[in-house]
């Protein structure tokens, strides 16, 4: 006769419901970020955008074209990155004033070099497509480079990562494990006591 360790049982049971309502809650994310990348893709289709004053986190407008006044250039930082033919270097971002003291500014990505010193440049209009800024949500890749750097590599929804539906399999697969896990150690805790 199988006898059920109650307390054993429940936990495993919690356990294995937990991780099915995470695989669950996976699903709806990779949905969720299916929609967003489709929205992002018909972006580049749609008229250039004023540049946001203030980025916000909620619905930013990535991978549409905008320009922005860099009337001086406060800081600079240069992050790894690509040039347009793929090659490895450094993203020179420059973080630019672009009104009198007031607001956060904009970050532009000026161009890129295999050197990571800054680059002599002060300032100026940027055309340029919004991409996803780590530091600051957002910020403008130049379309033209400046002050002698090369071309950046263009922003792409190829770079956002959607492991969604990855993450979704191995809470599932989590839960599966637990089960037979469970079941095994059942077995041979019912087989030793048979034989008691």
């Amino acid at each position: 006769m199988t006898r059920l360790p109650i307390f054993v049982t429940m936990v495993v049971l919690a356990a294995v419901a937990t991780m099915i309502g995470l695989g669950i809650w996976q699903l709806q994310r990779a949905e969720w970020k299916n929609e967003l990348l489709s929205t992002y893709r018909a972006a580049s289709d749609q008229p250039a955008i004023s540049y946001p004053s203030v980025p916000v986190e909620d619905n930013p407008p990535y991978f549409r074209r905008s320009s922005v006044n860099c009337l001086e250039v406060l800081t600079w930082r240069a992050v790894s990155g690509r040039n347009a033919n793929g090659q490895s270097g450094w993203a020179h971002i420059a973080h630019c004033k672009t009104s009198g003291g007031e607001g956060p500014g904009a970050q532009v990505v000026a161009g890129w070099s295999q050197s990571s010193e800054n680059p002599d440049w002060s300032g100026g209009a940027v055309d340029g497509i919004i991409a996803p800024d780590s530091q600051n949500i957002l910020r403008l890749v130049a379309s033209e480079p400046v002050a002698g750097l090369l071309k950046s590599q263009e922003p792409s929804t190829d770079d956002i990562p959607n492991n969604h539906m990855a993450y979704a399999v191995q809470w599932f697969l989590f839960a599966g494990i637990a089960l037979i896990i469970y079941f095994l150690a059942l077995r041979g805790r019912n087989k030793t006591a048979d034989k008691a």
